[in-house]
């Protein structure tokens, strides 16, 4: 349930009403706007009834919110939601971009990898250092010294660190290590592992699971948020569809859809959703086009020879020339973004 707060509405005068709806029991997210105030009822609210609400003066009105997601809904929150990591920000606009290798392969690839990205405009620098693979005979990653390979590049180019959390065991470390924890296609339904994420503050890109519904990956978010961390990014990989010729099928319908239903910030990942490096370009712009908040894009200096997804990676030139086409489609995309769609 929402209720819309009369414009003028004091402080004191919500506080007290909020008070008076925590007493039944409710758990009750306030929103301040610049022109408004939202109350957000989370709990059993069978027993509330909005005629009764719509009564005080100081409502303006109620609203039944029949999603499942409360927190992550537009209704609780109109404005969208901007993630501030480390003086960097995702969503509200302007364009970010998270760019790296897969996965950490040693200290001179993934700090020159990381000084090429952020002379050619991203803002935050990716790399696996614990990796979640199909086979077991897969590489797994650099694992800790990994972690610390990120942290020298971090140390070096100023960028903050995008990577992998495969459950709660390294939590903490993380927590400690890194700026923004990962988490994968695979563990996108691992609900221990989100309520864990949610007792912590830490930003958190969510990655869509490989056959999940858009109200699926969003109770995901809710589950985190519901935990008291609201610092959530969606991330939009590729579902699994029957198509073959790509790793996955890219649904830009996605983006649109959840700008729509919820203020979260959600950037696309088209390295994983194409699976092959001529692909990435065209869709990154797509992305951005559609609206986009950022990418995350899979860069390596030497894709022949990477252990981990080289046929998806660009290289560092490349990455610079798909930069400079993007500062052009991100100055016109704001003529067609939702607002003026009517979203």
């Amino acid at each position: 349930m929402i209720i819309v707060m009369k414009p003028g509405v004091s402080k004191e005068k919500i506080e007290i009403f909020k008070e008076r709806l925590e007493k039944r029991g409710l758990m009750v997210h306030v929103d301040f706007g610049d022109n408004y105030c939202i109350l957000g009822l989370i709990g059993d609210t069978r027993a509330i009834d909005p005629e009764q609400i719509q009564a005080y003066e100081e409502v303006e009105k109620v609203m039944i919110v029949q999603e499942p997601y409360k927190k992550a809904n537009r209704l609780f929150h109109p404005e969208d939601s901007i993630i501030n990591i480390n003086g960097r920000t995702i969503g509200g606009g302007k364009l970010a971009v998270i760019a790296g290798p897969c996965s950490v392969e040693s200290e001179d690839q993934i700090v020159s990898i990381a000084e090429d990205v952020k002379e050619a405009g991203a803002g935050f620098l990716r790399g696996g250092a614990f990796k979640p693979r199909t086979s077991p005979y897969s590489f797994q990653g650099m694992e800790l010294e990994g972690l610390e390979l990120l942290k020298i590049a971090r140390e070096k180019t100023g960028l903050p660190i995008v990577t992998e959390l495969m459950g709660t065991k390294m939590l903490e470390r993380f927590v400690e290590d890194v700026d923004v924890i990962q988490v994968g296609a695979r563990n996108m339904q691992n609900f221990e592992l989100l309520k864990e994420l949610g007792k912590t503050n830490k930003p958190i890109l969510l990655k869509r699971g490989l056959c999940a519904t858009i109200e699926e990956w969003l109770m995901s978010a809710e589950y985190i948020m519901a935990g008291g961390n609201e610092n959530v990014i969606l991330c939009e990989r590729g579902i699994r569809t029957y198509e073959t010729y790509t790793r996955n099928t890219l649904d830009l319908s996605a983006i649109p859809a959840i700008k729509k239903q919820s203020h979260l910030p959600v950037i696309v990942d088209p390295s994983h959703a194409a699976g092959m490096w001529w692909m990435v370009e065209p869709l990154s712009k797509a992305a951005v086009a559609v609206g986009a908040d950022g990418l995350i894009i899979e860069v390596h200096n030497d894709p022949a020879n990477a252990k981990c997804d080289g046929q998806q990676s660009i290289k560092p030139n490349k990455f610079k020339s798909l930069m400079d086409s993007l500062k052009e489609i991100e100055k016109f995309k704001w003529s067609f973004n939702v607002d003026k769609l009517g979203i």
